[in-house]
């Protein structure tokens, strides 16, 4: 599976960006999908994730509330859409595929991986 995650940039506080990754490659609705992000001098750290079929999906304590990923298989793409940006959530941003909906919640390391997109959220 070949990831592309796009639609990051820099978005004052309290402000909205919804991050898509499209997918290509493998059967894409087989896939669990997830974002993680990655901030300047942390570890990269799970943000949320949605089950193959889109029923089900769980967040980060720090994204509750305020993001809300979703799919769409006939694209092949997933979206994060993050409102009430906040400062902290500066990072760059990355989709992942898996197989496992258990790996995924737990933050193990995914099957594959896309390229980050950057946020920025100014004070």
């Amino acid at each position: 599976v070949q990831l592309q995650a796009s639609g990051g940039g820099l978005v004052q506080a309290g402000g909205s960006l919804r991050l898509s990754c499209a997918a290509s490659g493998r059967t894409f609705s087989r896939y669990v999908m997830g974002w993680f992000r990655q901030a300047p001098g942390k570890e990269r750290e799970f943000v949320a994730t949605i089950h193959w079929s889109g029923s089900s999906t769980y967040y980060a304590d720090s994204a509750k509330g305020r993001f809300t990923i979703s799919r769409d298989n006939a694209k092949n793409t997933v979206y994060l859409q993050m409102n009430s940006l906040k400062p902290e959530d500066t990072a760059v941003y990355y989709c992942a595929a898996d197989s496992s909906w258990y790996g995924m919640r737990n933050s193990l390391e995914p099957d594959y991986w896309g390229q980050g997109t950057q946020v920025t959220v100014s004070s």
